[in-house]
């Protein structure tokens, strides 16, 4: 780490400068990793506790501070993702990836790291969608965290090695397992102004209480999938067929006929377009879509307040 500031100068310490501008990326790398903001802040917390634990010798002896402090966030993660998953047995309900709002931040990540050898790139805002991050959570910790760093990040295999602690090879091999679940799930391109149309009609749709409009826009087959974490209500199994899904959206607009000051608006959630249900100025539920074509293949919506705490404006 360089050298403090001299004792009286209002000039910040360029080594505390050039650790600290390393948190966007590391928030962005721990968000995809993990599928919870509230948890990539903590990592990134516990990632800067470690670091200034040590002597101002040791800093002194790290090479490439950003590199370390990856290093340390992407181990952090690993563990945690083990353990996430016996959490997740004992949440209530079905789990869904907290929703993020739009902004520079999430939709363009970060840009820099070290070219690696060429792959089947996905982009970052691909890789902060609902459905990419759904995808995530079916693979294993290991595969998980070689894929991210690697495909996404761009990563070269030999730092992945380090941070998964598997040989290189290894490690080519979980991310190209990664890659194949990937593009089994992804579905045909469709562009955002398209993807845009088809949410403003589901959300007139919706409001109009049209269940023949609703069975229209969604894909015979689209599944609906909410999150209610024991905390607010939601179904705790999803929700599978066009029909199904259009009459229960269509009782939750009856009930919502009750309540005062319910407002729907059209948001980026995630870096597509998503509804975002608010109460009296209070987000209490976010709505993300899988859109092929004109249909909607699948829905996931987030009800659990402790997720929602970005989306209710100060």
């Amino acid at each position: 780490m360089s050298t403090p500031s001299e004792a009286g100068s209002s000039r910040p310490d360029p080594g505390l400068d050039a650790i600290m501008s390393e948190r966007r990326r590391l928030i962005n790398l721990a968000y995809r990793l993990l599928g919870s903001l509230a948890d990539a802040e903590d990592v990134v917390q516990e990632t800067y506790a470690r670091w200034y634990a040590m002597s101002p010798e040791r800093q002194e002896a790290v090479q490439s501070p950003g590199g370390w402090l990856t290093t340390v966030a992407g181990r952090i993660c690993l563990d945690l993702l083990g353990s996430a998953r016996a959490r997740r047995e004992k949440y209530v309900g079905e789990w869904i990836p907290e929703p993020v709002p739009d902004g520079p931040e999430w939709i363009n990540g970060w840009s820099g790291g070290t070219t690696a050898d060429p792959a089947d790139r996905v982009t970052l805002d691909e890789s902060i969608s609902m459905a990419f991050l759904v995808v995530l959570e079916s693979m294993t910790p290991a595969e998980r965290v070689a894929f991210v760093l690697h495909d996404v990040f761009r990563y070269p295999f030999a730092e992945v090695a380090e941070i998964v602690g598997r040989s290189p090879a290894a490690c080519r091999k979980l991310a190209s397992s990664a890659r194949h679940r990937i593009g089994t799930a992804r579905g045909p391109a469709t562009a955002t102004a398209q993807r845009a149309d088809v949410v403003r009609d589901f959300k007139r749709a919706w409001q109009a209480k049209d269940v023949n409009a609703l069975i229209g826009l969604l894909d015979p087959q689209a599944v609906a999938t909410s999150d209610g974490g024991g905390l607010a209500t939601a179904r705790l199994h999803p929700i599978e067929g066009a029909e199904q899904i259009a009459r229960f959206f269509v009782d939750i607009a009856v009930l919502a006929e009750q309540e005062s000051g319910l407002a729907i608006v059209v948001r980026t959630v995630n870096g597509q377009p998503g509804l975002v249900a608010s109460q009296d100025g209070v987000a209490v539920a976010v709505l993300a879509f899988d859109v092929a074509g004109d249909r909607i293949k699948h829905i996931w919506g987030v009800r659990n307040p402790e997720k929602l705490r970005h989306w209710t404006a100060d």
